[in-house]
């Protein structure tokens, strides 16, 4: 008797929260960096326990457009210089410390995802092909059988969104 494999090819793999932006697309999903930031500097993170060049680490570096999530305020931004322990930053996302932060490899193409929509309100989105939609009335539970690059600020209502790929 043959075996199912453990994924179903048209079933996603990976699963991540989206923070809407109206200029920075959904990054990809693999981490460069996470932690917490420990000062507060104009549009920079600082965490004194990081290694953002990944020297000697498995980590790999954080490069110029990766995405950043400060994943307690739900700003995003991106980064435009890395330093060892310092990543200057598209906009000013950290106001205060500690908040926990994510750095996801950026999306400047962008590749599509699907998604998933926890609440229900509008969901403006820039489609893997730069259309600009609105999506009306989003139901609870909803998925989203679309290619998304970015969901945009203006025009979204709906939340706890997740891309999936």
């Amino acid at each position: 008797m043959a075996t199912l494999p453990n994924e179903t090819m048209n079933q996603a793999g990976l699963a991540f929260k989206v923070i809407p932006s109206n200029t920075i697309n959904i990054p990809q999903p693999y981490v460069s960096a996470s932690g917490t930031n420990n000062s507060v500097l104009p549009n920079s993170l600082e965490d004194t326990t990081a290694d953002f060049l990944g020297v000697d680490t498995t980590i790999p570096q954080v490069l110029n457009g990766d995405t950043v999530y400060n994943e307690t305020t739900n700003l995003v931004a991106t980064v435009t210089k890395v330093g060892n322990t310092i990543l200057e930053l598209s906009a000013d996302i950290f106001l205060a410390t500690p908040n926990e932060y994510t750095v996801y490899q950026g999306n400047p193409a962008p590749n599509a995802f699907l998604l998933y929509v926890g609440t229900t309100g509008d969901l403006s989105i820039q489609t893997s092909l730069d259309r600009a939609v609105i999506l009306r009335n989003v139901g609870n539970a909803s998925f989203i059988p679309i290619g998304v690059g970015r969901v945009n600020t203006l025009g979204t209502t709906a939340s706890d969104i997740v891309a999936l790929i």
